[in-house]
């Protein structure tokens, strides 16, 4: 007997006759002598209705009512979902985050776990009941009502996992696993029976959207196994999924790139002529750092007759403002100008076999080169590569590297 966390989606909880789907499903694992807990979202588009209802009322919505009102989803969906529950016969009992006491800080809109009293969850499991919680939300110390932010209730069932030692966190959504790369790009792109958190975190980073960067962080550092699953598949023909996991818990022989990760929501930003000398990289990026921009990859060119050029990138979104800040600092730094280009994407190869192996970045840069793809910035770690380049070539330089690197063979 083990004891599973489940997370579904708001598509997977999308119409009452998803939920009843959903509750097929977990009762089939408790039949199995499982103990169940259950974390689910709102109904698909619920949350960005709530939200929408609340700036009719406000413009400027105040965090803490607007936390109120955006729990209420999933409130609706636990209440749902543990009648389709006892409609089939299967004890159930539901519990917001407040009432499982799930405490977090008072950040309203974005606030982050701090402890969870799982008493009441174990006392239910022991007397047989399937525990459904409502994911993306918590209290404060003051009893406030808070939210997680979007993608919450992926974080949510990792930290009850975690409280509980659960032996598995399975996280349902519409997809059956973590791929190679977005299947709708290559259509060859592979499903991955595993993948170390690692290398997760790095993929969630750079674009997948598979699953919240926040839960995967809290999975791997409280030890939690993670595995991605389709709850659209039909009961009894479900695949195994994706497990992400410890590198020290995968048997077989590693890949070198386990996949090809892009972002379209890049911007690049250049200051030209700038005085060659130290601080200047602060006073550059410290106005835009107050302002709460995001600086992703950044270049600084090898100085000459004592200027240089400095090149970084930002959300797309955000290229407006990143700009208004730099012609403002422009003056006192001393810059030549500022450019800027809002038509870059990023491209990232991920693997933690890079450690133990040479050439990796030579085969990217030449595999690109022989398409005619400029890469224009380039940033690594330890198992990542990644190079931003003009977003017109975007599909083709997914699809060429996902070649190269033959991510469509099965690891022998």
């Amino acid at each position: 007997m083990a004891l599973i966390v489940q997370k579904y989606g708001g598509t997977s909880v999308g119409t009452p006759e998803r939920i009843k789907n959903v509750a097929r499903r977990v009762a089939s694992w408790q039949a199995k002598g499982h103990q169940v807990v259950v974390v689910v979202s709102a109904m698909s588009g619920e949350t960005n209705r709530l939200i929408a209802l609340a700036k009719e009322v406000q413009a400027n919505p105040s965090p803490r009512e607007l936390d109120v009102i955006a729990s209420t989803g999933e409130q609706v969906t636990i209440g749902l979902l543990s009648m389709a529950l006892m409609d089939i016969g299967v004890k159930a009992r539901s519990y917001t985050g407040g009432q499982v006491r799930i405490l977090t800080d008072n950040a309203y809109t974005k606030a982050r776990i701090v402890s969870i009293d799982e008493a009441n969850i174990r006392h239910d499991l022991d007397q047989g009941h399937v525990v459904v919680v409502a994911g993306f939300q918590g209290v404060d110390d003051a009893g406030s009502i808070t939210t997680l932010g979007r993608g919450g209730s992926d974080t949510s069932a990792v930290a009850i996992a975690a409280a509980l030692k659960a032996d598995e966190c399975q996280i349902y959504t519409d997809v059956d696993g973590v791929y190679t790369t977005d299947p709708r790009i290559v259509p060859e792109a592979r499903r991955l029976e595993t993948i170390t958190f690692e290398e997760m975190l790095e993929m969630a980073s750079l674009g997948s959207k598979v699953l919240q960067i926040r839960s995967v962080e809290f999975a791997g550092k409280y030890k939690v196994k993670l595995r991605v699953l389709s709850s659209l598949e039909e009961l009894g023909q479900e695949g195994p999924g994706t497990l992400i996991t410890f590198e020290e818990d995968i048997k077989m022989e590693q890949p070198i790139i386990s996949g090809i990760a892009f972002n379209r929501d890049e911007a690049k930003l250049t200051v030209l002529g700038v005085p060659d000398r130290p601080g200047i990289a602060y006073q550059i990026l410290g106005p835009v750092a107050e302002a709460n921009i995001d600086v992703d990859m950044i270049i600084q060119n090898v100085g000459h007759d004592g200027t240089t050029d400095f090149s970084f990138t930002v959300p797309r979104g955000e290229f407006a403002k990143a700009m208004a800040i730099l012609e403002q600092v422009k003056g006192h730094i001393g810059a030549r100008e500022i450019t800027g280009d809002n038509k870059i994407t990023k491209v990232s190869v991920v693997g933690v076999g890079m450690r133990s192996h040479v050439g990796i970045a030579s085969k990217m840069f030449r595999t690109l080169a022989e398409e005619g793809i400029n890469i224009q910035m380039i940033s690594t770690s330890e198992i990542k590569i990644s190079v931003g380049i003009d977003e017109k070539y975007l599909e083709l330089a997914v699809r060429v590297l996902h070649k190269a690197f033959e991510l469509e063979q099965v690891p022998a």
